[in-house]
């Protein structure tokens, strides 16, 4: 059996690789909120925010108002996912009233 000799180290290491940079459009952001009188924290990340008050701008209404149109059709959704939901099918073309 032959034993292999441990290299030492080289003086001339790899460059470390470059952080990955934290893709901002994912990281859940939370907001507070009043809908029909009672205060509540919804978190969403942040692209889905970005397309509710783009949707509550187009619409005429604040942001609130929409979360608070969407909150009244949910039935049993939780209220985030309600909001992914209606974002998405926004993005896709298919405007919920």
């Amino acid at each position: 059996m032959t034993r292999r000799r441990a290299r030492a180290p080289s003086s001339r290491a790899a460059p470390p690789e470059p952080a990955a940079e934290e893709d901002k459009s994912s990281t859940v952001a939370k907001h507070s909120l009043v809908i029909a009188g009672h205060s509540t924290s919804v978190s969403l990340e942040r692209i889905f925010w970005e397309a509710l008050k783009a949707a509550s701008e187009e619409e005429g209404c604040s942001l609130a108002g929409l979360v608070a149109r969407v909150d009244a059709g949910r039935g049993r959704a939780n209220l985030s996912s309600a909001l992914r939901v209606f974002a998405m099918e926004r993005a896709l073309g298919r405007k919920s009233g």
